[in-house]
């Protein structure tokens, strides 16, 4: 049953930077603009996209959990004190809280990788 849970638990960690990195795509122009709003290259957006596509796959599928949820864990810290720094703000606030614990469910993933029903473990 604790594998089932582990997969499910990755799926779920996963799904929203998944989404994300496809809405990046969809509405790419106005991500672009959103990101340069902040100061930052547009550019940047081909990385992120990136990484929320395959990190998130990577994670659900169980192929090299620990470097792609530490990768994510760098990724929501990061968007956290970049994006969501008006703490001020309750949604802001709430953004940036959101952001850590995320952050720390894949430092959690980081350390003890995926179990039985994993990519990692067939290769093992």
């Amino acid at each position: 049953m604790l594998n089932i849970f582990d997969l499910i638990g990755r799926i779920l960690i996963s799904i929203l930077f998944l989404l994300n990195g496809v809405y990046k795509i969809n509405n790419y122009n106005g991500t672009v603009d959103w990101i340069e709003s902040f100061g930052l290259p547009g550019i940047l957006i081909i990385p992120a996209i990136v990484l929320e596509i395959i990190a998130p796959l990577f994670i659900i599928f169980g192929y090299k959990v620990k470097i792609s949820s530490g990768l994510l864990s760098l990724f929501c810290i990061a968007t956290a004190f970049i994006f969501h720094n008006d703490l001020t703000d309750q949604m802001q606030l709430t953004s940036f809280l959101k952001n850590i614990a995320l952050a720390g469910g894949f430092l959690f993933l980081m350390i003890n990788g995926a179990k039985e029903f994993s990519l990692d473990k067939k290769f093992k």
